[in-house]
Formats: structure tokens, C-alpha cells, sequence
């Protein structure tokens, strides 16, 4: 089990730990506990370590037609300082991961991966480099700060950060002292930035920013958190809304793809699925009664029969509610009600678009 270079600032707070993708990670902190770090994140600012996000660099002559046609969406869509949602698909079109691309410029680019799967991403992208593409996996030399909500911008500007960045965009900056790349970017749905310090940096800048966060009444938070956050807003996690066995096309993820690029990995099964249609659709599911619905429940329609399954559940502290997103015939849409089995008993749900609560991310 790895740990992230904040390990033992969880560990002096008491936090909850648990495995995520062979790092052990915070949960939750016992003087606050998901909701209340929810709900700081919501209305105010919260800070999240997710060092255990992986990282890797693509440098070289023709590194942008090279990950072009490797990845999903099109890079020619952004310009040098912005970032990009995308995937990284096999040949039958599932996703192999889902990724944040940084462009520092046509020749030199920046990856942050899922913990677990930046291995497979670096040997993905390496098997069909040319020599003269350097693919270097760098998860252990950054570590990953989230500082999410509201008042984030406020938080960093108090250390005389300059944060006017547009959404999706980074720049270089110094933070106690330490020089990280600042991005507009996150995983809750509202206005906030990721910093990534070096590995030995992290420390330094967590801690000057948890200092910060106090005139704002800021909260540190675990990732059952980050968990709750994502889910309200129908963001997307690998292993649940997006595998090797889930496709874009499924995942109701065509925009982050680039349809009009000649050519990329899977493209042919995704064209075919997009043209067709595919088989299943994820959809937001809001309980319509009391109930939780969890991963893996079976998702039926209002005559008891089985027709998905749910990927994401949980109780939405926002709404007060049970929530999921779900894998469902595509005949279901918005405004349908189905069933989710919860432990044996029916709980009825209503298809709704998504996200289930406003996006503030700009």
C-alpha cells in the first residue's frame, strides 16, 4: 500500500483510511465526517490531498498527433496553458482510463491519470510510441492538492496567488514558497483549482493553505467527500460509469470525444455504437421515496423487469436524497420512473438530467 507525501497529516488528524487504487487514503476526519465536508465544499471551501492521482509527461517531436491519435477528444481544441477532459480507449472502444491532458505545447505534455491505472495508460501509450516520443511516468514526483468551493479563489489569493484563470486552463506559480502548477480545474462541481507541488513541496504548500482556509471557515476533507461531490454531479469514475467494458458512447461521454479526428484508438466500435446506438445509456436516478441506492443494485422497470444496472449510489447531502447513476435501456429517458432493488425491497426512482445539482465550475 502507498501513501501520499500528507500520509501522516491524516494520520495526526485521525483520519478514516482506506485503499484506493493501492494508495491508503482518507475518508473522512472524525471532527467533521462526510457531510460536513460536503457541505463545506458546497457553500464555502474545502481542501482534498489526491496525490495518488497519477501523473506522466509526453515530450517529443509530433507528441500532439501522436496522443491525437490515442486519445479521445481532439487536443487541437485547446491551446498551450489549457487543459482537456479525455480517454484513453482499447481497440473494441472500452476505456482503458479517463484523464486530464495539459498542454505546455505541441511538443510537451502533462497527464494526470486514476491511481490505479496510470501503468497500464504509460505501457498503452508506449506500445505504439515512436522512438522519439519520451513517455516518462512521473506518479511519485507531484503530489495533488484539491481546493475546491466558493471561496477557493479567495483562499489562494490571501497567499498572493494570482488565480484569474479561465476554467480548464493552469498557469506556474509559487505557493509558501514552492513552485507548482496551478490548474482550474477539479472533480465537485464547483469553482476550484487542483496544485501540484513537488512531492517534497506538498507538505509545505498543504500546509499553508489549510491555514489560509481558517478566516474562511474551510474544512479538509477525505474522499468519501470527493465521492458524494462527483456523484451529484454526474461526473464520470473509472471502474464504475467508464471500464474496458464501458464505452464512451455508453457513458453518455461523446462530447469528450473527437468525432471529426481522422482516426484514434477504438474510433471504428465507437462511430458504429454512436451511429447505431449502443445498447445501454447512463442515466441520473433521484429516489422518488426513502432508500440508498449502492453500485451494482439491479435497476427495473416499473413491471419488475431487470433492464440495468445502477454504477454509482448514494445519499446526496445537497438534496437530502438518495442519488445513482446507472446503466439503463436507452428507451428510458428523462421523466421515466423505474425501480432500484435496494437490499431486497423496490425503491422507485426518476430518470433526471444531469447533474442533479447546479454546476459552478465557472
Amino acid at each position: 500500500m502507498k501513501h501520499s507525501p500528507l500520509h501522516q497529516q491524516h494520520v495526526d488528524r485521525g483520519a478514516k483510511m482506506a485503499d484506493f487504487g493501492g494508495w491508503l487514503m482518507p475518508i473522512d476526519y472524525p471532527d467533521t465526517g462526510t457531510i460536513v465536508e460536503h457541505t463545506a465544499v458546497r457553500e464555502r471551501v474545502g481542501i482534498f490531498d489526491v496525490s495518488h492521482l497519477g501523473k506522466a509527461s509526453v515530450k517529443g517531436p509530433g507528441a500532439l498527433d501522436f496522443l491525437n491519435a490515442a486519445l479521445t477528444n481532439d487536443l487541437n481544441r485547446i491551446s498551450d496553458g489549457q487543459a482537456q477532459y479525455t480517454m484513453i480507449c482499447n481497440s473494441q472502444g472500452g476505456v482503458i482510463d479517463d484523464l486530464i491532458v495539459y498542454r505546455n505545447s505541441p511538443e510537451d505534455f502533462f497527464l494526470v491519470p486514476n491511481a490505479s491505472n496510470t501503468t497500464d495508460v504509460v505501457a498503452a501509450l508506449r506500445s505504439h510510441a515512436d522512438p522519439t516520443i519520451e513517455i516518462v511516468n512521473l506518479h511519485e514526483d507531484f503530489g495533488v492538492i484539491a481546493v475546491q468551493g466558493p471561496k477557493a479563489a479567495a483562499v489562494l489569493n490571501s497567499l498572493g496567488v494570482n488565480t484569474d484563470l479561465d476554467y480548464m486552463s493552469f498557469s506556474h506559480v509559487a505557493i509558501a514558497n514552492v513552485e507548482v502548477i496551478l490548474c482550474r480545474t477539479g472533480y465537485t462541481g464547483e469553482a476550484g483549482f487542483e496544485i501540484l507541488p513537488s512531492w517534497r513541496g506538498a507538505l509545505p504548500v498543504w500546509n499553508a493553505i489549510v491555514e489560509a482556509m481558517k478566516p474562511f471557515d474551510g474544512v479538509v476533507c477525505g474522499l468519501g467527500a470527493r465521492d458524494t461531490l462527483r456523484t451529484e454531479m454526474g461526473y464520470p469514475l473509472h471502474g464504475h460509469e467508464l471500464s474496458v467494458d464501458i464505452s464512451p458512447v455508453e457513458a453518455n461521454a461523446n462530447w469528450a470525444v473527437g468525432w471529426n479526428k481522422p482516426q484514434f484508438t477504438g474510433s471504428d466500435v465507437l462511430r458504429l455504437q454512436r451511429s447505431e446506438g449502443a445498447p445501454r445509456k447512463l442515466q441520473g436516478l433521484k429516489c422518488v421515496g426513502r432508500g440508498i441506492p449502492r453500485s451494482h443494485m439491479v435497476v427495473k422497470s416499473m413491471d419488475g423487469v431487470a433492464v440495468g444496472e445502477v454504477t454509482s449510489g448514494t445519499f446526496s447531502p445537497t438534496l437530502k436524497n438518495g442519488i445513482a447513476l446507472a446503466l439503463v435501456d436507452p428507451k428510458y429517458v428523462v421523466g421515466d420512473h423505474l425501480l432500484i432493488d435496494v437490499r431486497g425491497k423496490d425503491c422507485e426512482v426518476e430518470v433526471v438530467k444531469l447533474p442533479f445539482v447546479p454546476s459552478h465550475v465557472r
